[in-house]
């Protein structure tokens, strides 16, 4: 039994170049629906056809395609996150906090590959 406490959602977080034209690329291919804008923080979310699964929109300069982020959601990011680090998993800095919004941490499993855990602090 894993140490952490999941919430049963996942988002897929993209770099891209400019979040307003993927998101209606993504609302005119796929049928996604825009969740929200988040400007101060240079971030998208849009609603996927699969319940629980949200599409994540980072704005970079030079984006890295094909470097998909899964974000996973958890109650208590202090909790999971400490829980994580007893069992020597890899952290990226510290925990990073929107007031408000979420807070989130970025792991990575044994290959490099990133992951990341993030706290809904609407709710």
């Amino acid at each position: 039994m894993p140490a952490i406490s999941l919430d049963n959602t996942i988002t897929l977080a993209l770099s891209v170049r400019d979040r307003h034209v993927s998101a209606e690329w993504y609302e005119k291919h796929l049928g996604f629906q825009l969740l929200m804008h988040i400007d101060e923080a240079g971030w998208s979310e849009m609603s996927t056809k699969t319940d629980g699964v949200t599409l994540g929109l980072g704005e970079q300069a030079d984006p890295n395609p094909g470097n998909t982020v899964p974000v996973f959601g958890v109650a208590d990011i202090a909790v999971a996150r400490a829980a994580l680090e007893a069992e020597d998993v890899r952290f990226d800095g510290e925990t990073e906090t929107i007031e408000g919004m979420v807070s989130t941490a970025t792991f990575y499993d044994p290959d490099g590959n990133a992951l990341m855990l993030a706290q809904d602090l609407t709710k």
